[in-house]
């Protein structure tokens, strides 16, 4: 399995779009400030032909350590979900 970094992203820009690295990073940069700070305040973010994503709150429940066995408790939490689009599902 391949990981995408930024430095992957902003390479692609950088070079499709006669970016130089410094302005491609920074557009990089400011992309994934926007959705992490719009997801941190709990709206979903939608871009087009790729998916959405958005927040999942998480109720406590409990669960057990597969170690042992024994029952914990599974803390409440918010988690990131990502729903892609018909059409980027469409191209995998």
């Amino acid at each position: 399995m391949a990981t995408i970094t930024r430095a992957d992203f902003a390479n692609r820009l950088k070079e499709s779009s006669g970016l130089t690295a410094a302005e491609a990073y920074k557009l990089v940069d400011l992309i994934f400030s926007e959705i992490g700070e719009s997801l941190i305040r709990g709206e979903q973010v939608k871009v087009a032909n790729l998916g959405t994503f958005k927040i999942l709150e998480k109720s406590a429940r409990m669960g057990r350590n597969p170690k042992t066995g024994a029952p914990a408790v599974i803390s409440a939490r918010r988690t990131v979900s990502f729903k892609p689009s018909a059409e980027f599902k469409n191209k995998l």
